[in-house]
């Protein structure tokens, strides 16, 4: 694949050049290039350079221009205000910058991938074994799904952990009632062929055998003895024990499936790894952590203190890494789970999709792990916590009854309410494929609306505006994506092609522009896990694309070679919205 360096950088490299040849002693500085209304680029950096080398700002701006080479990337530079340049580049530069990137087979669009990638191990999608996904995993799912997906297509190697809970003491009273009852997670349905009705069928069997194990827990001192003997035995590995409680990951996992299929999520089995697979390793963490210093004995436990960390008393808050009875808890796995992360997996990055309230939990994790030499300047761990979803009247989302809602209720609504939109808008559209793409456009929705808010805010969960035409939603760029390829398959044998001698209309250059800075902003996001961000440079390209078809008649411009350009931008438009809706695990139909 050849990479196509972005104007954006051309113009950097340009002014960068030109400035260390006005000023020798700059010539590292920075031009502080951005995008501009006043121009099509303004450097701002001269300012400071002036400052510093006590020089007129106005003066060295007209010593740069002077040595800028224009006449091919650059057309036009001028100085503005007092120092600032305002690069304006060639209509050619802008349609042979797209061309390359159109002529790039590999689907990348140019886009380079980085030198010094690393390897990121990204946890995230944390579902419970035996109980049920509500709304308050979706945040999770969906952001690392996204920042996963950005990361591999800038290079970087992602192994994905989905750390679910799979242990404890509740699983010794699972385990005996089913002993008891050895029928109750029977089903009919076959996950091979139909993923949805196992995974009801699957979830509808624990939450059964979960009330009715409760119950008799509650009720019968037997019983509960019975199944507090089956914690020992499940923790000493006893056989028998060990059999039925894979029972219960196996069949849990039936179910997270029918759930990710839902959010047309890929989820590798080998990426699910409980904390149970930590749990051979915790009690030589425990030693380690204690042989070395780090952790210390209080009160019968193994704990960690942290001279910032007090509670209201002001009373040291310390990480309990073991308990005075000697079990373990979520510190021993997260700490075993690093180790093995860092050692095992050779992970440069360790990157946790986890709710904001955890952040406490993580710092204190992370710096254990570091005093123990676990995290280094070369392995970076990093929480990238998310909010809360709220309901319309801003409290966390219930539903009617005060119940968390259901997941799968919840993406049900919203590629029912998706498909309603669809039929109003369906010209030659089948129920099936209504339904189809109802379920794409309303999976899109829901996933849109999370990922286009910043990830550490809470937002408001609103179907009426999330499967909305206008403003910021995922339906209208798939319907500006369904609009381009209409227009493409209406142009039947005239083929999209790149005329750079063209003169461009300003809704052109501004479209050309922007698609030409796909690359550098996935670069942006990705570095900074800031899926958001990629929303909002494809809201900004489904505007300016609509702009551009108000303004320039495409299948009905003037000349035959203006027909041609026009056809092009839309196929590098649509290629752009349908790359970047990938990397936001959001599908683009090509009809609606």
């Amino acid at each position: 694949m050849a990479s196509v360096k972005s104007l954006t950088a051309s113009v950097h490299a340009r002014l960068a050049d030109a400035l260390s040849a006005a000023l020798p002693e700059a010539a590292s500085a920075d031009p502080l290039l951005r995008r501009s209304d006043r121009a099509d680029y303004q450097a701002n950096g001269i300012l400071a350079l002036a400052k510093k080398a006590k020089a007129n700002p106005r003066e060295l701006a007209t010593r740069v221009v002077e040595q800028v080479v224009t006449g091919d990337v650059i057309e036009d530079i001028e100085v503005s205000g007092p120092g600032f340049l305002n690069v304006t580049v060639s209509d050619r530069a802008i349609t042979e910058n797209l061309a390359a990137r159109a002529a790039d087979d590999s689907g990348r669009l140019g886009v380079p991938r980085r030198a010094e990638a690393g390897t990121t191990v990204i946890d995230y999608a944390q579902p419970n074994v035996a109980k049920e996904m509500h709304v308050g995993h979706l945040r999770s799912a969906v952001i690392g799904d996204a920042v996963r997906r950005m990361l591999d297509f800038t290079g970087e190697r992602t192994v994905g952990r989905h750390h679910i809970g799979d242990w404890g003491t509740q699983f010794g009273m699972l385990i005996q009632y089913l002993i008891e009852h050895p029928h109750e997670l029977d089903h009919k349905a076959d996950p091979a062929t139909d993923v949805e009705a196992a995974g009801e069928e699957a979830m509808s069997n624990l939450n059964r055998l979960y009330k009715a194990s409760r119950a008799v827990f509650d009720s019968d001192e037997e019983f509960k003895t019975r199944a507090r003997q089956r914690v020992v035995a499940l923790q000493s590995g006893d056989e028998e024990t060990l059999a039925l409680w894979q029972r219960f990951v196996d069949e849990s996992k039936i179910y997270f499936y029918s759930v990710f299929d839902k959010l047309d999520m890929p989820v590798a089995d080998d990426e699910i790894v409980g904390e149970s697979a930590y749990n051979p390793m915790m009690a030589e963490t425990a030693r380690m952590l204690e042989e070395s210093g780090v952790a210390v004995r209080s009160e019968g436990a193994l704990v960690v203190f942290f001279d910032d960390i007090r509670g209201k008393d002001d009373k040291p808050v310390p990480l309990i890494v073991q308990k005075a009875d000697g079990g373990f808890g979520y510190a021993a796995s997260d700490l075993s789970a690093i180790r093995d992360r860092v050692f095992g997996l050779k992970a440069d990055t360790l990157l946790y999709v986890v709710d904001a309230r955890q952040a406490l939990h993580f710092k204190m994790v992370f710096e254990t792990a570091r005093r123990a030499g676990w995290l280094s300047d070369a392995v970076k761990a990093v929480h990238l916590e998310f909010g809360t979803v709220l309901g319309k009247d801003g409290k966390p989302f219930k539903t009617r009854e005060g119940e968390t809602v259901r997941l799968e209720d919840l993406l049900d609504e919203a590629s029912e309410r998706a498909a309603s939109v669809v039929r109003e808008k369906a010209q030659d559209l089948t129920e099936e494929e209504i339904a189809e793409r109802g379920a794409q456009v309303g999976v899109g929705a829901v996933k849109y609306a999370d990922l286009s808010t910043s990830a550490n805010r809470d937002y408001k969960f609103d179907l009426d505006q999330m499967v909305s035409l206008n403003g910021d939603t995922s339906v209208y760029l798939q319907y500006a994506y369904a609009r381009i390829r209409s227009i493409l398959r209406k142009a039947g044998e005239t083929r999209p092609a790149a005329h750079p001698e063209l003169e461009l209309h300003a809704a052109e250059r501004a479209l050309g522009l922007h698609l030409d800075g796909f690359g550098d902003l996935v670069a942006e996001a990705a570095a900074e896990y800031a899926p958001h961000k990629l929303t909002a440079y494809l809201y900004q390209l489904a505007s300016l694309f609509t702009a551009f078809y108000d303004k320039c008649p495409v299948l009905k411009a003037d000349t035959p070679a203006q027909v041609e350009n026009r056809l092009f931008l839309c196929d590098v438009t649509g290629r752009t919205l349908r790359q970047g809706m990938t990397l936001l695990g959001i599908r683009t139909p090509e009809r609606l």
